[in-house]
């Protein structure tokens, strides 16, 4: 299959639908699926409500079907349309709502009988948000309907923040990718489930435990004995090259016949001391280095390292959500006995 990439041209002032929209929305209403940029990363998305669309999602990813897909939909107008809102959390959801949607933060809620059980990977939740990225807002909502986007990668390996990673992950897999330029939050959105005035943080993302804790009280769901919600695999979000998690490069151990490449958080690195160094945000804000998490790790995995070294950033709001993927990221990289 051929890869088209088309650059999105997108106008607020402008009434009409682009190039770039009217041919993915065509192609999406064929029940093909395509990538689309999003304010968090790239998705690859389909119509939430075909299942075979929604099996090529599955196909292209290689992706496990019990692990479940957000659906993200083109207005508020959807949302009791796929999930079912207990009465007693209601006025506690439309304040999460107004506050941060439409944005980067997923509920997980009751699925509705609409919703197919292969999107929901046949849990009776379903996983659902809106998108503030203005390219997938005008294509989501010439569309009409809801899409299930995972990131537009390979099940397992790092998310794309860019439309030339998703080239270079499933080129020749997917019909398209709308070119948006970098996304702006650079990780995967935070997803919560709400009952009893609580608020279970089910994976970490740009909306924060700290923003959070004013709508009610915080548990973080670290462990879950079941997959409920997308991200919650203990290995996710790899490199190619085993990657390790150290709390200080300066007093990490060398070998001299090993290429160990630098995930850094502290500036002050001797860059001599590794095969290569690409820092977070030199001027250590969390924000910058959250955007630019997915870009370095793929830089460092493009240069045939024998391991990666990542230090360990501040576990304060996004801090810990850059920690959740970089935790996930080394989950499988047992290379002590090897690489020491």
């Amino acid at each position: 299959m051929k890869t088209e990439t088309v650059a999105a041209i997108y106008d607020r002032r402008r009434r009409s639908r682009t190039a770039a929209t009217e041919h993915a929305v065509q192609l999406l209403r064929k029940g093909e699926v395509i990538a689309l940029p999003t304010e968090t990363v790239y998705g690859l998305a389909a119509d939430a409500l075909n299942p075979v669309a929604v099996a090529k999602i599955f196909e292209a990813k290689e992706r496990p079907r019990f692990d479940p897909l957000i659906v993200h939909l083109p207005g508020e107008n959807w949302l009791e349309r796929v999930a079912n809102i207990d009465n007693r959390s209601r006025a506690h959801i439309k304040k999460l709502i107004a506050q941060f949607w439409p944005g980067p933060l997923t509920l997980v809620l009751d699925r509705q009988p609409i919703v197919p059980e292969i999107v929901t990977a046949g849990l009776d939740t379903v996983a659902v948000r809106m998108s503030s990225h203005p390219v997938f807002a005008e294509i989501i909502s010439a569309f009409e309907k809801p899409l299930a986007a995972p990131s537009a990668n390979q099940f397992g390996r790092i998310s794309p923040t860019t439309a030339q990673d998703v080239f270079d992950e499933l080129g020749g897999r997917i019909p398209l990718i709308i070119d948006a330029g970098p996304t702006t939050h650079g990780i995967e959105s935070t997803i919560i489930a709400v009952h009893d005035g609580k608020i279970d943080i089910l994976r970490r993302g740009p909306v924060t435990a700290e923003q959070l804790a004013g709508f009610g009280k915080i548990e973080i769901v670290t462990a879950p004995k079941r997959i409920t919600a997308p991200g919650q695999l203990p290995s996710h979000y790899a490199p190619k090259a085993p990657l390790r998690l150290i709390d200080n490069a300066e007093s990490f151990p060398l070998v001299k016949k090993h290429r160990v490449g630098l995930l850094a958080w502290n500036a002050s690195i001797p860059e001599k001391r590794f095969a290569a160094v690409r820092t977070l945000s030199q001027r250590q804000d969390l924000r910058e280095a959250a955007a630019r998490l997915f870009r370095c790790l793929r830089e460092l995995d493009e240069l045939d390292l024998d391991l990666i070294v990542a230090e360990r950033v501040p576990a304060q709001g996004l801090g810990a959500a850059i920690l959740d993927r970089l935790e996930r990221a080394s989950h499988d990289s047992d290379t002590r006995d090897t690489l020491e």
